[in-house]
């Protein structure tokens, strides 16, 4: 385990993951800065954080200038960022605009190491985003009452090669299939979008099968395939009912509450 300052920074997005960051941050004893770009879990985030900072993705001169201010030298990106605000009239700074100029793509990998470049100039290091919470990362089990069948199984073993080959494409991480046929491919509106889309296409009588992995060359200091409780209430509204994950490379918020709903609507939730 690399050596921790004791001063840690949050760059937080959406979920309940940063909250759980902060959390065990706090517990351990680190004192934790977090720029908080989601209002939707930033009072969360007040109870752990030394201080919160609220800013928007594209403010990112005032993010860094923060950062040297606190004397902040390590940080940990968690939470998720949706990359559509690119094309919702985006609030970008002058920095901001001249990164993504420089970028010769701009998939999630690309966006990310151009974050994580910019803040290394500065003397700021970005973390593995598993440091503080390891224990998320799933082990291979089937966690829920009912056991995959054979036909399920065939799928998530099909599911899990189609995403591997989406992930190596910076594409994304999640697809869905029924009966060895892709029913959606997650882009940029993200898992829970991807979801609602494939599982719309699928034959009731036989429930569509999500697959989410990591991607064959994986940073952890961004992007490590997180599903949790509003992962299967999306399932369950549109109609799929088999959530497989990566095991060992996926982690898994609020799993209690997660297999607790799994079980009371008879889905099925495994790690491969």
């Amino acid at each position: 385990m690399e050596k921790l300052d004791k001063l840690q920074a949050l760059i937080a997005g959406d979920g309940e993951l940063p909250v759980h960051v902060a959390r065990m941050a706090a517990r351990d004893g680190y004192d934790v800065i977090c720029i908080s770009l989601s209002s939707k879990n930033r009072d969360s985030l007040y109870r752990y954080c030394k201080k919160v900072y609220n800013f928007g993705p594209g403010e990112v001169m005032k993010i860094l200038d923060t950062l040297r201010t606190e004397g902040v030298k390590q940080l940990t990106f968690i939470g998720k960022v949706s990359k559509e605000i690119l094309f919702r009239n985006p609030k970008l700074d002058s920095k901001a605009i001249e990164m993504l100029k420089s970028a010769k793509k701009l998939n999630d990998d690309a966006v990310m190491m151009l974050l994580v470049e910019e803040l290394e100039k500065n003397g700021i290091q970005v973390l593995d985003q598993t440091i503080f919470i390891k224990e998320l990362l799933v082990k291979k089990q089937v966690f829920t009452e009912i056991q995959p069948t054979q036909e399920q199984l065939a799928d998530i073993d099909y599911g899990f090669q189609l995403a591997k080959e989406m992930g190596r494409l910076d594409i994304g991480q999640t697809v869905v299939v029924q009966n060895k046929m892709v029913l959606a491919v997650e882009a940029i509106e993200g898992t829970d979008k991807a979801i609602a889309r494939g599982a719309k296409l699928a034959n009731k009588a036989r429930a569509a099968v999500v697959v989410k992995v990591s991607k064959p060359k994986q940073d952890n200091r961004f992007d490590i395939p997180t599903v949790g409780l509003r992962t299967l209430k999306t399932m369950k509204k549109y109609g799929a009912n088999v959530l497989a994950v990566e095991a060992g490379e996926t982690l898994i918020v609020e799993e209690e509450q997660m297999i607790n709903f799994a079980n009371k609507y008879k889905m099925v939730v495994v790690a491969v």
